[in-house]
């Protein structure tokens, strides 16, 4: 349990923190901030502190906490039609499906909710395809994944992973999962060519999870070759990446591949609640047929008007080119920083979506100290996997705020190396 030592203001941040560890489940551990408001690329607590905010919910709040016309859009929804489910058609849900298929240069979307629901919603469509399409026998279809992925929790995303953080005591997990070396093509060929019952590979274009991994270039282009090649169904998890995070519309943009697969989420909805969507052409798509597959609020109403907005504000504000410049600055000023600090070992990202390796072992606590030390000065951020900080502001922040960050995170280092 945390103490009030270990908290970083008084008895109303303490009060909440012991509330929520005596009813919730211990699922997670949070830094100790309880955070009331949001604004922009800002946060405040309940004693009042202002925050800059690094983590952005994970990259969902891309357009920034609260952003008005996001808002906006949620509220003249929600006082008109929030959720009728997928038994009767309702006047939002078409508009949006076009709206996306248009925006992302696809035949079809299925909205879901969560990311990993998103990213289910693509296995069942890889194995439907499997079956129908590509004529692999029933039940022996096979889908194949890169070592340190991140795409839920859930049983079938877990089955895929490689952390035993995710699956210690979850087992038995689900069968036909290959799992390959990320950024590493001629491992993916190999498995291709002995396993003719591949039919699909879902990677993250760039690793979040696992610290901000970006592949070296060329590997998504040759992914897409690939998949081409031995008619295997090439899945980008964009649920991180997407959505104007790494400077482009998507991170496949940077080498100009189309997936047979997007999944999207986070962004999708502006951190306002959980949207998320799978796109592909009709040949995967129409595989499966009415019954097979839904979800109560998958696709609702209130949904479909952030989900539009949403996406309106990345385009008219211009937020994936705001990555791309900011992200430079960012990794300009850490880099400098990493000269005259041996305690970073490595600075890599792309757009917003950057991570510092700690010169250290993953199970030392440097890299959360580290974290608290800048929470103390105003900037929030968490680590990933013991020696990795991830940050990744709202795309909204502008140069004097990234200057205040870096200024934030240079004196950390500095001072917890003296």
């Amino acid at each position: 349990m945390i103490h009030s030592t270990e908290t970083t203001s008084g008895s109303a941040t303490q009060r909440v923190i012991e509330t929520e560890y005596r009813y919730g489940a211990h699922n997670y551990k949070p830094m100790p901030v309880v955070l009331s408001r949001g604004e922009g690329v800002y946060v405040w607590d309940v004693e009042g502190k202002q925050y800059l905010d690094f983590l952005s919910a994970y990259s969902a709040v891309s357009q920034g906490h609260c952003h008005p016309r996001i808002v906006q859009a949620m509220i003249e929804q929600a006082q008109r039609l929030t959720l009728t489910s997928r038994a009767f058609y309702n006047d939002r849900l078409g508009e949006c499906e076009k709206y996306l298929c248009e925006y992302f240069g696809y035949d079809k979307v299925l909205m879901m909710n969560s990311g990993v629901e998103g990213g289910e919603t693509a296995l069942k469509l890889t194995r439907k395809w499997a079956y129908k399409v590509k004529g692999i026998p029933q039940d022996q279809a096979k889908t194949v994944y890169a070592e340190g992925n991140f795409w839920g929790r859930t049983l079938a995303a877990i089955s895929s992973s490689t952390d035993p953080s995710s699956t210690n005591d979850y087992g038995p997990f689900m069968p036909g999962y290959e799992i390959v070396p990320y950024n590493d093509l001629n491992a993916l060929e190999d498995l291709f060519r002995k396993d003719p019952h591949i039919a699909g590979y879902m990677v993250e274009p760039i690793q979040g999870e696992a610290g901000v991994r970006v592949p070296d270039e060329g590997y998504l282009k040759g992914v897409r070759e690939l998949c081409t090649r031995y008619n295997v169904l090439f899945i980008a998890d964009e649920v991180q990446t997407g959505i104007g995070r790494t400077g482009k519309r998507l991170a496949c943009d940077w080498e100009g591949v189309k997936p047979d697969i997007l999944v999207l989420g986070k962004a999708l909805s502006g951190g306002t609640m959980p949207v998320s969507a799978a796109l592909a052409d009709d040949e995967i798509m129409l595989t499966i047929r009415p019954g097979e597959h839904g979800s109560t609020y998958g696709g609702n109403p209130l949904a479909c008007a952030v989900t539009i907005e949403a996406l309106r504000v990345v385009e008219d504000e211009r937020l994936a080119d705001n990555a791309q410049q900011m992200g430079q600055i960012f990794r300009s000023r850490m880099e400098a920083l990493q000269q005259q600090c041996s305690l970073i070992e490595q600075v890599r990202g792309k757009g917003l979506l950057n991570a510092i390796v700690i010169n250290d072992t993953e199970e030392s606590p440097t890299a959360m100290q580290l974290c608290l030390n800048m929470m103390e000065k105003g900037l929030l951020c968490k680590p990933t996997h013991g020696n990795k900080i991830r940050f990744a502001p709202p795309l909204v922040i502008n140069e004097a705020q990234m200057d205040q960050a870096c200024s934030i995170i240079e004196e950390a280092f500095i001072k917890f190396e003296k």
